[in-house]
């Protein structure tokens, strides 16, 4: 069922992108990218048909009519070779039809069983690619490069749309004593940037140690435990505990 549902719209994107998907192996590619690329076509000739009619009600009727008011002799019937002329010089016009060629090839390329995406996203790939090898020189080829990187950009992404659907609640404060230690945990609605351990925060005039960030409940899903430093350690690296709102204290 998923390849004649979600499929045809996942058979757009590159075949690394597809790969990194759970949901990858369970569904059929094939009938997949034979609906992807005769709904490209289909909608390609749509908006052709759409683009032309446009053409021919607005550019080339206003162009006409206007130099008939002016005295020029033009029988009206040629309205709509000119709406033609004007759509074919057009640029939109050849990414209509682009659109609907790669449709064609996608649609083809399926009996082979081979599943290609568009190009735009294909180009984006492989330049994501080019900028990883050169930051990364130990990477040889795309296959080099975990398929985590969009897990995690997916996860991220899922994680900001749950997220941003929360309450705007002030961070809860929970302080405790582990034997000698003092232990700061913070509870928010909402991620902290470059709150990752084991980086030092500073809370007023107390300087504590990132020891683990978790996933709690809602409406604070995010939990951050920090444990107090017995001396202040200034710099450009400390983070800065400021929030707007004034946290709420709350009991063990």
């Amino acid at each position: 069922m998923l390849g004649y549902t979600l499929g045809p719209l996942l058979a757009v994107l590159p075949r690394r992108w597809r790969e990194s998907l759970p949901i990858t192996r369970a569904i059929n590619w094939r009938p997949a990218m034979v609906l992807s690329g005769l709904m490209e076509s289909a909608l390609a000739l749509v908006a052709l048909v759409y683009w032309y009619s446009y053409s021919v009600t607005h550019w080339a009727a206003d162009a006409i009519f206007s130099a008939i008011e002016h005295g020029a002799q033009i029988d009206p019937r040629a309205m709509g070779f000119a709406g033609l002329a004007v759509m074919f010089l057009h640029p939109l016009t050849w990414f209509i039809a682009y659109c609907g060629v790669e449709g064609i090839v996608r649609f083809c390329a399926a009996f082979t069983d081979t599943t290609v995406g568009v190009l735009p996203l294909f180009l984006a790939d492989k330049t994501y690619l080019l900028i990883a090898r050169r930051r990364n020189p130990e990477i040889k080829s795309a296959g080099s490069i975990s398929q985590g990187h969009l897990a995690s950009f997916l996860h991220a992404f899922r994680e900001r749309i749950s997220t941003s659907m929360l309450p705007l609640v002030p961070d809860e404060l929970r302080l405790r004593q582990n034997g000698s230690e003092e232990v700061l945990e913070i509870r928010s609605c909402r991620a902290k940037a470059d709150w990752i351990p084991p980086r030092v925060v500073r809370h007023e005039d107390r300087y504590y140690q990132l020891e683990a960030s978790m996933q709690g409940t809602a409406p604070r899903p995010f939990v951050y435990v920090l444990r107090r430093l017995s001396a202040g350690v200034p710099g450009r690296s400390v983070l800065i505990y400021s929030p707007e709102q004034t946290p709420v204290l709350a009991d063990r």
